[in-house]
């Protein structure tokens, strides 16, 4: 059982930190983690080894963005409730700010042809940072047949179907106690806990209909930081349905925008949101996107990680993990193909993709260096070739 630790930390101390980490934190949650075991256990000595383990085992066992859980849990251990709620919102407003300020700026440029041509570059990188990052998640947490066959499922129903993620992350849940766990050991009282909270935020969707348009981003990503298993990069797919199909918000090559911006930003992909709500309904719709996506991670970390770390043990909690984690694998392939159709039409494009690949796979190279090399690439290459472009798009 997490006690919390002795030596807390003033409420000014909480906001420093993460606001610097939040303003210079790039690399995506594995980075983002791995950087704060390394201040935070070696340079401030505020968490032993053994309590930054718990902290993240706990956290991934959450639906949700990873480094921003890690961060509130973090900050409730050092501070209770108000420092949790200090630290995790220090952390997010850097790129609340960095990526409203570019949703604005998409607005008001986003017709200049200089912007079609970054875009143009930067959309078959982001395809190839994806894939990347599906790689190493799929490295950390992809353990046996069953998991693999998980995945493959929802990869397929992502492509043919574009099905609803939430129920696919729901039946892997179940499939994974039903193999991993003690089903006739309170399997039903497990899975009811371990995905209430999942299953909360799909209730409101049904009324989203009748509401403004800011209570149906709020609901809509309310409803979408609950899904997010593994990696934000989970959120993909199901965003893709909503904001492009469903709601017809956004078209396709705007939200591969959407998805570059939340790359190349400081802190977690799900920053999407920020961006998303600016070009749906402005600043307003910037900063209650960013509140609904957000908000299920505080009261997941606040509410719920306390009983985890009393159950994480449980066969049945860590099977709904398992299951659930080879569908983020699955859905985040499946998104990188339907994306990829989008991102790619034509030799130049598809090279860009493939070198930005093998790029990643060789060299530790930042997503910031990247996104600007295919920037650039853009720039030179969008008006030689735009009549093909044309043609394609």
């Amino acid at each position: 059982m997490t006690t919390m630790i002795a030596g807390r930390s003033s409420m000014a101390e909480l906001a420093l930190y993460f606001l610097r980490l939040g303003f210079l934190g790039f690399g995506g949650p594995v980075a983002l983690v791995g950087q704060m075991e390394r201040e935070l256990v070696n340079d401030k000595k505020w968490l032993s080894k053994d309590e930054m383990r718990e902290s993240i085992a706990i956290c991934q066992s959450l639906p949700g963005p990873l480094a921003i859980q890690v961060g509130i849990y973090i900050a409730w251990l050092r501070g209770g409730f108000w420092g949790a709620w200090v630290g995790g919102w220090c952390f997010i407003l850097p790129n609340f700010v960095i990526v409203a300020a570019l949703g604005a700026l998409y607005v008001y440029l986003g017709d200049l042809q200089p912007v079609t041509a970054i875009f143009y570059g930067v959309s078959p990188a982001v395809i190839a940072l994806i894939l990347h990052s599906c790689y190493r998640l799929a490295k950390l947490g992809m353990e046996d047949w069953l998991q693999w066959g998980i995945a493959g499922i929802c990869l397929a129903v992502t492509v043919i179907l574009q099905a609803e993620v939430a129920l696919l992350f729901i039946g892997a849940g179940i499939i994974g106690v039903l193999y991993y766990g003690s089903i006739f050991k309170r399997a039903s009282a497990t899975l009811s806990a371990v995905s209430a909270p999942v299953l909360a935020q799909m209730t409101p969707m049904a009324s989203v209909a009748t509401t403004s348009t800011l209570g149906k981003l709020l609901l809509f990503f309310l409803k979408a930081g609950s899904l997010t298993f593994g990696s934000g990069l989970v959120i993909v797919p199901f965003l893709e349905q909503g904001l492009v199909q469903q709601y017809g918000w956004l078209d396709q090559r705007q939200f591969l925008i959407a998805v570059a911006i939340g790359m190349i930003s400081p802190g977690p992909v799900v920053i999407t949101a920020t961006f998303v709500g600016y070009l749906v309904a402005g600043f307003w719709g910037s900063l209650i996107s960013t509140i609904g996506i957000f908000l299920p991670s505080f009261l997941l970390v606040l509410i719920v990680a306390p009983l985890l770390a009393r159950h994480r043990a449980n066969a049945n909690v860590q099977g709904f993990v398992k299951g659930a984690y080879a569908a983020a694998i699955g859905t985040i392939l499946g998104a990188c193909i339907l994306l990829g159709k989008i991102a790619i039409g034509d030799w130049l494009t598809a090279a860009v993709g493939i070198v930005s690949l093998a790029v990643l796979f060789r060299w530790k190279v930042s997503n910031p260096m990247l996104i600007a090399a295919t920037a650039v690439i853009g720039l030179i290459a969008y008006p030689l070739l735009q009549p093909a472009w044309v043609m394609v798009k």
